[in-house]
């Protein structure tokens, strides 16, 4: 049975307005606590910043990451019939199948990182309608998303990365980020899963298209996510929305995962005061994005991959920090003279 503290858009939005806030008093104690550390001032760089974020989400001055999660969602998109993919929709379902069997990029980044991956394919025979026509989802297909991602989210991990999976995805992701953010459409469309200039002409023109047919989505956050989006996007932002509910931090994954957030962003400001941004996709929109949100990303290595593989790298980075902050000695207990 699906349960949440939501049953329709209106609800959710209310929700959003009441998540719980970080810990200020905590997050004054790590930073006197890193700043008392074997090192000098500033020494490790963003890696003390991100501890003191960590740490404000948890309520912990020293805390450890011991559970960390990734869930991977995957949805079709009607839209694909306009031909803005190299590859048809059928490949969600194989790449489902792919995750569950342990051989995507994915499993292996989780192995290393020792982190639990759960994979919802969510209605995978039943593609979101066109969004060149319409909106692609009614309110209850989208609360129904959200439902299944406010869900998946475990309340005894400490951090948590949505993924998604779904052919036609970046063309969503594109649309929402031309209505909330404006310009161009051909400044939101990127290659994807490898299209030519034709291809790429093409999705530039499905983009402009949407806001046509989807008149309501045009900043407003919520209709944007029922309109241009996808249920793997509805359920990433009910699973980052989530995670704030239950205090838990997050990493944001790429360019995807990054327009699904912007839709709670968009809705109440502060929304992704939790989130940090894994990384900067390849994929050419993302870094405006990411301005858009104000999140600088930890990590840029050119990926475009999807899967919340860029978000799954950063958790590396985060355990480095937390290691420190939380392991380290202070000048005190090292005997050591602060100079």
């Amino acid at each position: 049975m699906l349960n949440a503290p939501f049953s329709s858009l209106a609800e959710f939005k209310k929700l959003l307005m009441k998540q719980p806030n970080s810990n200020l008093e905590i997050e004054n104690q790590a930073s006197e606590r890193n700043n008392q550390l074997t090192k000098p001032p500033g020494s490790l760089g963003r890696l003390e910043e991100l501890a003191i974020w960590y740490s404000s989400w948890r309520g912990e001055v020293a805390p450890k990451l011991r559970f960390p999660q990734i869930v991977v969602f995957a949805g079709n998109h009607g839209v694909t019939t306009q031909g803005i993919s190299a590859f048809p929709s059928e490949v969600t379902q194989q790449m489902v199948m792919n995750f569950q069997h342990g051989g995507a990029a994915i499993n292996q980044l989780c192995k290393v990182f020792g982190v639990k991956l759960n994979v919802i394919a969510l209605d995978l025979d039943n593609p979101t309608a066109d969004l060149t026509t319409g909106p692609a989802m009614s309110e209850a297909e989208c609360v129904k998303a959200l439902t299944i991602g406010w869900n998946a989210v475990d309340k005894s991990t400490d951090l948590f990365v949505a993924g998604e999976m779904g052919i036609g995805n970046t063309t969503s992701a594109a649309a929402i980020s031309y209505a909330l953010y404006g310009g161009a459409a051909s400044d939101w469309v990127g290659r994807g899963t490898g299209i030519d200039d034709i291809g790429l002409e093409k999705k530039a023109q499905v983009v402009a298209t949407s806001l046509i047919s989807n008149p309501t989505s045009i900043t407003n956050g919520i209709e944007a996510l029922r309109c241009l989006g996808g249920r793997e996007l509805a359920a990433m932002a009910g699973s980052i929305a989530s995670a704030r509910a239950k205090s838990i931090p997050v990493i944001l994954d790429g360019f995807i995962c990054s327009a699904a957030a912007a839709c709670l962003e968009n809705t109440i400001s502060g929304s992704l005061d939790h989130c940090v941004a894994g990384h900067e996709s390849n994929e050419n929109a993302h870094r405006a994005l990411l301005g858009y949100l104000k999140k600088e990303p930890i990590l840029t290595l050119g990926m475009r991959l999807g899967e919340a593989s860029g978000g799954a790298l950063a958790i590396a980075v985060l355990q480095g920090a937390l290691a420190c902050h939380s392991g380290m000695a202070t000048f005190a207990e090292a005997g050591v003279s602060e100079g």
